[in-house]
Protein backbone atom coordinates (compact mmCIF):
# COMPACT_ATOMS: atom_id res chain seq x y z
CA UNK A 1 0.00 0.00 0.00
CA UNK A 2 1.61 3.49 -0.88
CA UNK A 3 1.71 6.33 1.68
CA UNK A 4 0.47 9.61 0.69
CA UNK A 5 3.47 11.79 0.15
CA UNK A 6 4.15 14.03 2.92
CA UNK A 7 4.97 17.10 0.20
CA UNK A 8 2.95 20.02 1.10
CA UNK A 9 2.23 23.05 -1.43
CA UNK A 10 -0.07 26.43 -0.78
CA UNK A 11 -2.27 25.34 -3.71
CA UNK A 12 -2.19 22.74 -6.42
CA UNK A 13 0.82 22.93 -8.80
CA UNK A 14 -1.30 24.21 -11.49
CA UNK A 15 -2.78 27.35 -9.48
CA UNK A 16 0.49 28.19 -7.90
CA UNK A 17 2.02 31.45 -9.11
CA UNK A 18 5.55 29.54 -8.80
CA UNK A 19 6.57 25.67 -8.11
CA UNK A 20 9.38 23.57 -8.01
CA UNK A 21 10.43 20.76 -6.57
CA UNK A 22 14.44 18.93 -6.39
CA UNK A 23 14.95 16.35 -5.12
CA UNK A 24 18.65 14.48 -4.12
CA UNK A 25 18.73 10.36 -3.27
CA UNK A 26 20.12 10.24 0.53
CA UNK A 27 23.08 8.20 1.35
CA UNK A 28 22.34 7.81 4.60
CA UNK A 29 18.72 8.51 6.87
CA UNK A 30 18.30 11.87 7.99
CA UNK A 31 15.45 13.71 9.25
CA UNK A 32 13.84 17.15 7.39
CA UNK A 33 14.84 19.59 10.16
CA UNK A 34 18.61 18.26 10.05
CA UNK A 35 18.57 18.65 6.88
CA UNK A 36 17.57 21.90 6.65
CA UNK A 37 20.59 22.33 9.18
CA UNK A 38 23.02 21.36 6.97
CA UNK A 39 21.82 23.06 4.22
CA UNK A 40 21.23 26.60 6.09
CA UNK A 41 24.15 26.09 8.60
CA UNK A 42 27.17 28.48 6.83
CA UNK A 43 25.15 30.86 4.87
CA UNK A 44 28.50 32.13 3.37
CA UNK A 45 29.32 35.36 1.74
CA UNK A 46 27.11 35.45 -1.49
CA UNK A 47 23.95 34.42 0.17
CA UNK A 48 25.01 37.02 2.92
CA UNK A 49 25.09 39.43 -0.14
CA UNK A 50 21.73 38.09 -1.78
CA UNK A 51 19.67 38.49 1.43
CA UNK A 52 21.29 42.23 2.04
CA UNK A 53 20.70 43.43 -1.22
CA UNK A 54 17.07 41.70 -1.40
CA UNK A 55 15.71 43.37 2.11
CA UNK A 56 17.35 47.00 0.84
CA UNK A 57 15.27 46.78 -2.18
CA UNK A 58 12.35 45.34 -0.76
CA UNK A 59 12.47 48.01 1.91
CA UNK A 60 11.91 50.99 -0.68
CA UNK A 61 8.38 49.09 -1.23
CA UNK A 62 7.29 48.51 2.69
CA UNK A 63 8.39 44.78 2.64
CA UNK A 64 9.81 44.02 5.99
CA UNK A 65 13.48 42.54 6.34
CA UNK A 66 14.53 38.97 6.90
CA UNK A 67 18.04 39.08 7.27
CA UNK A 68 18.82 35.83 5.51
CA UNK A 69 19.84 32.60 7.34
CA UNK A 70 21.55 32.72 10.09
CA UNK A 71 23.41 29.31 10.55
CA UNK A 72 21.72 28.59 13.85
CA UNK A 73 21.14 24.55 14.35
CA UNK A 74 18.10 23.97 15.90
CA UNK A 75 17.82 20.40 17.59
CA UNK A 76 13.84 20.30 17.42
CA UNK A 77 10.96 22.72 16.62
CA UNK A 78 7.07 22.79 17.08
CA UNK A 79 4.32 24.90 15.17
CA UNK A 80 4.65 27.98 15.48
CA UNK A 81 7.97 28.36 15.80
CA UNK A 82 10.45 30.29 13.92
CA UNK A 83 13.53 29.01 11.62
CA UNK A 84 15.01 32.42 10.74
CA UNK A 85 12.84 34.30 9.03
CA UNK A 86 10.00 31.14 8.24
CA UNK A 87 7.19 30.60 10.59
CA UNK A 88 7.47 26.58 11.04
CA UNK A 89 3.62 25.48 9.71
CA UNK A 90 4.20 21.53 10.47
CA UNK A 91 7.38 19.39 11.70
CA UNK A 92 7.05 15.48 11.13
CA UNK A 93 9.99 12.82 10.93
CA UNK A 94 8.81 13.04 7.08
CA UNK A 95 8.48 17.17 6.28
CA UNK A 96 9.55 19.96 7.38
CA UNK A 97 6.92 22.72 6.60
CA UNK A 98 7.76 26.18 6.46
CA UNK A 99 5.90 29.66 5.43
CA UNK A 100 6.45 33.36 4.51
CA UNK A 101 3.11 35.25 4.38
CA UNK A 102 2.65 39.13 3.94
CA UNK A 103 0.20 41.44 1.27
CA UNK A 104 2.55 40.78 -1.58
CA UNK A 105 3.26 36.76 -1.43
CA UNK A 106 2.77 33.49 0.63
CA UNK A 107 5.82 31.10 -0.15
CA UNK A 108 6.15 27.62 1.53
CA UNK A 109 8.77 25.31 1.60
CA UNK A 110 8.65 21.89 2.11
CA UNK A 111 11.27 19.49 2.92
CA UNK A 112 10.61 16.07 2.93
CA UNK A 113 12.33 13.06 3.33
CA UNK A 114 10.69 9.64 1.72
CA UNK A 115 12.65 6.45 1.61
CA UNK A 116 16.34 8.15 1.68
CA UNK A 117 15.12 10.44 -1.15
CA UNK A 118 15.12 14.21 0.26
CA UNK A 119 12.85 16.61 -1.63
CA UNK A 120 13.07 20.31 -1.40
CA UNK A 121 9.60 21.98 -2.85
CA UNK A 122 8.94 25.67 -2.98
CA UNK A 123 5.43 26.83 -3.98
CA UNK A 124 4.66 30.38 -4.31
CA UNK A 125 0.90 32.34 -4.54
CA UNK A 126 1.25 36.25 -5.33
CA UNK A 127 -1.02 38.80 -4.55
CA UNK A 128 -0.08 42.08 -6.19
CA UNK A 129 2.19 43.68 -8.59
CA UNK A 130 4.95 43.74 -6.27
CA UNK A 131 4.71 40.13 -5.60
CA UNK A 132 4.89 39.14 -9.14
CA UNK A 133 7.86 41.53 -10.03
CA UNK A 134 9.95 40.37 -6.98
CA UNK A 135 9.47 36.74 -7.99
CA UNK A 136 10.90 37.73 -11.55
CA UNK A 137 14.60 37.70 -10.35
CA UNK A 138 13.72 35.27 -6.93
CA UNK A 139 12.36 31.97 -9.11
CA UNK A 140 15.29 31.67 -10.97
CA UNK A 141 17.81 32.50 -7.51
CA UNK A 142 15.73 30.21 -5.97
CA UNK A 143 16.24 27.13 -8.24
CA UNK A 144 20.42 28.09 -7.97
CA UNK A 145 20.43 28.23 -4.22
CA UNK A 146 18.33 25.14 -3.55
CA UNK A 147 20.50 23.25 -5.97
CA UNK A 148 23.85 24.65 -4.21
CA UNK A 149 22.40 23.64 -1.35
CA UNK A 150 21.70 20.02 -2.03
CA UNK A 151 25.43 19.56 -3.54
CA UNK A 152 26.45 20.74 0.03
CA UNK A 153 24.18 18.64 2.03
CA UNK A 154 25.14 15.94 -0.45
CA UNK A 155 29.29 16.76 0.19
CA UNK A 156 28.68 16.54 3.89
CA UNK A 157 26.69 13.33 4.31
CA UNK A 158 29.15 11.66 1.64
CA UNK A 159 31.75 12.52 3.94
CA UNK A 160 29.98 11.01 7.33
CA UNK A 161 29.75 8.13 5.57
CA UNK A 162 33.20 7.96 3.99
CA UNK A 163 35.53 5.21 5.29
CA UNK A 164 37.68 6.57 8.12
CA UNK A 165 41.66 6.61 7.10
Amino acid sequence: MDRASPIRTLRPPAELDYYDSRSLALPVDIAPLEAWNLMTGEPGPLMRLAFRTRDAISALFGVRRIGGFSGRRRGDVTVGDRLDFFLVEASTPEALVLTERDRHLDVMICISVVERLLTVTASVVTHNAFGRAYMLPVGPAHKLIVDLYLRRLKRQLDARTAPAG
